[in-house]
C-alpha cells in the first residue's frame, strides 16, 4: 500500500510529463530539459520520478533523500513534483512504473520525456516497444545529438507514429502510440562531470 502522502495528486485529462533518473545530482541541465518540455509540449505538470538505488549495481547513489533535496533546490516550480513514488512501486524497470501509474492514475494522459541521447539507446530498456506502443513519448535534443537519435533502431521501428516538431503542443491529446523529437539549445552539463570535478560526494 503507498502512503497517501507519496502519490502526487492528478485528475483525468490532465497531461503530466514524466522524467525519470537517478537525479545523482540533479542540475541545471535537468531543469531546462523540464522547463522546454512543458512549454513544448503543453504539459499541465512535470514529474521528477527520482529512483531508488539499484541492488544489483556495485556503485550507489546518494542516499534518496539527499537527492531528493538537492532535485527540490534545483527545481523549484509550481507546476514540478519532485517524488520518491518509485521507491513506493517497487519497481525495476521504466516499463514496470509505467504499469502501475497508468492503472493508479485513470484517465490521466502521460508523456515520459528524456533527452535524444536517451531515445539513441532505448531499443536497450527493458519491454521498450510496450513503452513506446502505450505511452507518450517526448524528446527532448541539442544540437550535435540529433543524429544518433533520429537513425536509432526506435526511431526506424516508430516512424510511423512520429508527430512533426511542428505539432509538438499536440503530443498529449494523441493517443499512443505518439512521440516528437523537439530540437532545443541545451548545456552539455551531466551529474556524471559534476561527481568527477568533486562537486558531489556520494
Amino acid at each position: 500500500m503507498i502512503p497517501r502522502y507519496h502519490m502526487p495528486e492528478a485528475r483525468a485529462g490532465q497531461v503530466i510529463g514524466l522524467l525519470g533518473g537517478s537525479f545523482d545530482p540533479a542540475h541545471e541541465g535537468h531543469r531546462h530539459l523540464t522547463l522546454e518540455a512543458m512549454k513544448r509540449f503543453r504539459l499541465d505538470r512535470v514529474w521528477w520520478l527520482v529512483s531508488p538505488g539499484n541492488p544489483l549495481k556495485p556503485v550507489q547513489p546518494a542516499p534518496i533523500a539527499r537527492r531528493m533535496e538537492q532535485a527540490r533546490k534545483v527545481m523549484d516550480h509550481p507546476r514540478v513534483i519532485v517524488t520518491d513514488l518509485e521507491r513506493y512501486l517497487h519497481t525495476r524497470y521504466t516499463s514496470e512504473t509505467l504499469r502501475k501509474m497508468m492503472g493508479l492514475y485513470p484517465g490521466v494522459r502521460f508523456v515520459w520525456l528524456m533527452g535524444a541521447d536517451n531515445l539513441a539507446g532505448f531499443h536497450r530498456w527493458e519491454n521498450w516497444e510496450w513503452i513506446m506502443q502505450n505511452v507518450r513519448v517526448g524528446v527532448i535534443a541539442r544540437p550535435g545529438n540529433l543524429l544518433a537519435a533520429r537513425m536509432s533502431p526506435a526511431a526506424a521501428r516508430f516512424r510511423f507514429a512520429r508527430l512533426g516538431q511542428a505539432k509538438a503542443e499536440l503530443l498529449g491529446q494523441l493517443e499512443p502510440p505518439v512521440w516528437c523529437l523537439a530540437n532545443v539549445p541545451m548545456s552539455d552539463i551531466s551529474s556524471s562531470a559534476i561527481r568527477a570535478r568533486g562537486e558531489w560526494k556520494r
